[in-house]
């Protein structure tokens, strides 16, 4: 299968460097997440993937070829960047269609994603008379309209209703499994939760990191421990022995930062302290890329005094 391939991309606009020696890989047979604050790079990374921008240096390859040399891209790449893109007068079907005929694509393809996506009872109406998220699904089909091996998707859940959000995740899910290359940027931190296998984070159009969710949050939040006993006296002795210093939560329970659960399980196990409740407080990916971010803007704070000494701006 085919994937991407990200190598010192470097995007300049004047004195702006909006991508700063990119390098990371995209694989094919899992959900990547690509992440990042607004001005970080993501979109202008996409674009130098799909060949809408030209790179000042270093190359973006999909299955070892730029986009540009490729002769019917739709049927490798499938890509959804703006979901406004198709003309407001055009019948849906005829917009399909007419991607379809440019890249040698079956017609009756054409009626299947609007199947898949959901559209098919609309599929006569003009685009114009189209909600949002109907335009989100429209976007989506196109994407699909080659039976790529490689989908790249912005925001793919933007307008869309809860059932379509639903629609989407399993969506994305079901490509992966197939074995195709999915790579999502999306700001919605939760969604990306519960979609995605990896991730690729962007600041200033750096890379942060490239991970897998579990490491990347594990990397960035504290593991901790929820316990509840009914000798306080004998748990917190036990647990400052092995050197934790649980705090009490409003409820009556101790956390134990930097622990794990077979850290106090068997430690309290052995010194026969009454356990009542003992659950891991799972860290979130809101709670590890916020950790990120912050951490990455006061390492950047601490820089700016120098370089503003040095006369750069």
């Amino acid at each position: 299968m085919t994937g991407i391939e990200v190598l010192e991309l470097t995007k300049e606009y004047g004195n702006f460097r909006a991508v700063d020696h990119l390098t990371f890989t995209v694989r094919p047979g899992q959900v990547t997440g690509f992440l990042g604050p607004n001005g970080a790079g993501k979109s202008t990374t996409l674009r130098l993937v799909l060949g809408l921008s030209r790179p000042t240096s270093g190359s973006a390859l999909i299955g070892g070829k730029a986009y540009t040399t490729l002769k019917e891209p739709m049927r490798q790449v499938g890509a959804l960047l703006d979901a406004q893109s198709a003309h407001s007068s055009r019948i849906a079907r005829d917009h399909l269609l007419a991607l379809a005929v440019s890249n040698r694509i079956e017609a009756r393809r054409v009626d299947e994603v609007l199947e898949t996506v959901g559209l098919s009872h609309a599929a006569k109406r003009r685009v114009g008379a189209y909600s949002l998220g109907m335009r989100q699904r429209l976007g989506i089909a196109a994407a699909l309209l080659g039976d790529p091996e490689v989908l790249i998707l912005d925001e793919p859940s933007n307008g869309l209703d809860p059932e379509g959000i639903v629609w989407i995740r399993d969506l994305m899910r079901r490509l992966a499994r197939e074995g195709r290359t999915v790579l999502v940027s999306s700001h919605l931190m939760n969604e990306t939760a519960s979609f995605a296998d990896h991730l690729v984070v962007l600041d200033r159009g750096r890379l942060l990191a490239d991970a897998t969710m579990q490491d990347f949050i594990h990397a960035q939040v504290t593991p901790s421990v929820r316990v509840r006993s009914s000798d306080d006296a004998l748990l917190l002795s036990v647990l400052a022995e092995h050197g934790h210093e649980p705090v009490p939560d409003d409820s009556g329970r101790w956390i134990v930062d930097n622990a794990r659960l077979e850290d106090v399980g068997p430690i309290t196990a052995a010194a026969g302290v009454p356990i009542l409740e003992l659950s891991s407080q799972e860290a979130t990916l809101e709670a590890a890329y916020f950790a990120l971010i912050a951490n990455e803007d006061g390492r950047a704070a601490d820089r700016t005094p120098v370089a503003a000494a040095g006369g750069v701006r």
